[in-house]
């Protein structure tokens, strides 16, 4: 099997300028290369991205309907943040800037998560680890 290259998460949005605005708040750069008034594309880090797509640009590549992430989770996207605290400041940034706190966050030992969701309800956990996993 070949190695990928790059992985683009593609989710669906109701506005991407909105989603836009809300990343760069949270640090994030924006690729204009693969953004437009139909998409925003969101870099989370070396040849990783999330385009964000407004719901009709993005229900045209599919077959089957569009999910509204408010109402059901479909993905579970998570980055690995480089420490708690800044796991911790993400959600906050993520909570007072149009999103809202997932869950309450979780310290199992050797990994700290918690999550946020964005203005469209799109889940996104973050991680941080301080050791090796219990099982290996």
């Amino acid at each position: 099997m070949s190695a990928c290259s790059a992985i683009y998460i593609n989710l669906p949005v109701a506005d991407p300028g909105r989603s836009r605005s809300f990343f760069e708040g949270l640090g994030f750069a924006i690729n204009p290369q693969f953004s437009d008034a139909n998409a925003t594309c969101v870099v989370l880090g070396d040849n990783m991205y999330a385009m964000l797509l407004a719901r009709d640009f993005f229900a045209g590549f599919c077959t089957r309907p569009v999910g509204d992430p408010a109402a059901s989770t479909a993905v579970l996207t998570c980055l690995h943040l480089g420490a708690r605290d800044e796991v911790d400041a993400m959600v906050a940034r993520a909570s007072s800037s149009g999103g809202a706190s997932h869950r309450e966050p979780a310290d199992h030992g050797w990994m700290y998560q918690s999550a946020f969701r964005d203005p469209d309800g799109n889940v996104w956990e973050l991680m941080a680890t301080t050791g090796d996993p219990p099982w290996g």
